[in-house]
């Protein structure tokens, strides 16, 4: 049965185009999820650029299961999800696999949902590896997108000092409400720093590194400014000593259990997705090219038609 998809073009103003494409046959492992709303993170617009051939964008969706796993694992038919596929959400129905799902309870509705999954996932996993934040001072980088938003409420929920940078006052005023001291440039920050999370690189990793405590960890996490990184070992002689840096990525599934956790979180109060713009799906090329030029705060969610 046909539906439709959003597909790349490789064109910078117009990012994706809707197609006409076959519905998703599942894997045994996998549900059908009816798409009732979805929301792109920056990274995969930079992927939209030379997309590949093939590419099926979409990584974060929330819905309705229509047709359970044949293998028997995972939900029923007319439960509501959050999942976090490995490509395809962006259209009417994706095959998800069940390891990657969590079910909904009837307060989440499905536009929160859709902004937990690679943002949230990346936050959980994030501070895991940096170790329990309580009593720390954390300095945080590149903090106004989704990522940012929930590190910080994570963070300071567990009893850290937090300093978040932003670009511009307006871009982290919410992270002010979250608890965050705001700066906005690294140099800035009023270290030393126990852990910081740096996701910017390009010159801001060195200035950030020079703010870590001897003994700290810097975790890099990414490279939002697309500029490589150049480090000179003898100054870091001259700045904080014996200093762990870390690489991070938050991939590898299984993620239901961290889906779970953060649907978890937010329904206990604990967790508020930070929500810059809501709109119907066919504003989709509109917003991912806004979104790659970072004209939205915290996360997007575009929707397919009837949400719950």
């Amino acid at each position: 049965m046909p539906m439709r998809r959003l597909i790349p073009t490789g064109e910078a103003a117009r990012p994706v185009a809707f197609a006409e494409l076959p519905q998703p046959v599942p894997e045994p492992g996998e549900a059908l999820v009816k798409v009732e709303a979805f929301s792109p993170n920056r990274g995969e617009t930079f992927l939209l650029e030379h997309p590949r051939p093939g590419l099926l964008p979409g990584k974060d969706v929330a819905g309705l299961v229509v047709q359970e796993a044949a293998d028997g694992t995972g939900p029923a038919i007319g439960t509501r999800v959050v999942g976090h596929p490995a490509h395809g959400g962006w259209a009417e129905y994706a095959a998800v696999p069940t390891h990657s799902l969590a079910v909904l309870p009837d307060g989440l509705g499905s536009v929160r949902a859709a902004a937990l999954p690679l943002a949230g996932i990346t936050a959980l996993r994030l501070l895991r590896t940096a170790g329990s934040p309580a009593g720390l001072r954390v300095l945080l980088t590149g903090a106004s997108g989704g990522v940012g938003h929930y590190v910080t409420e994570l963070a300071v929920g567990a009893g850290a000092e937090v300093t978040a940078v932003t670009a511009t006052p307006a871009r982290g005023e919410r992270l002010a409400e979250l608890g965050a001291r705001v700066v906005h440039d690294v140099a800035a920050a009023q270290g030393p720093f126990d852990i910081v999370l740096e996701s910017t690189g390009g010159p801001d990793l060195p200035v950030a590194l020079s703010k870590v405590r001897p003994g700290g960890t810097l975790v890099w996490f990414g490279q939002a400014s697309r500029t490589p990184v150049t480090l000179d070992f003898f100054r870091l002689l001259g700045g904080p000593e014996r200093v762990t840096i870390r690489h991070f990525h938050y991939a590898g599934a299984p993620y239901a259990s961290d889906l779970a956790a953060l649907v978890g979180l937010v329904e206990r109060g604990r967790l508020h997705p930070e929500i810059g713009r809501i709109a119907d799906w066919t504003e989709t090329a509109k917003t991912l090219v806004d979104l790659r030029e970072r004209r939205i705060r915290g996360k997007a969610v575009l929707l397919t038609g009837e949400t719950r």
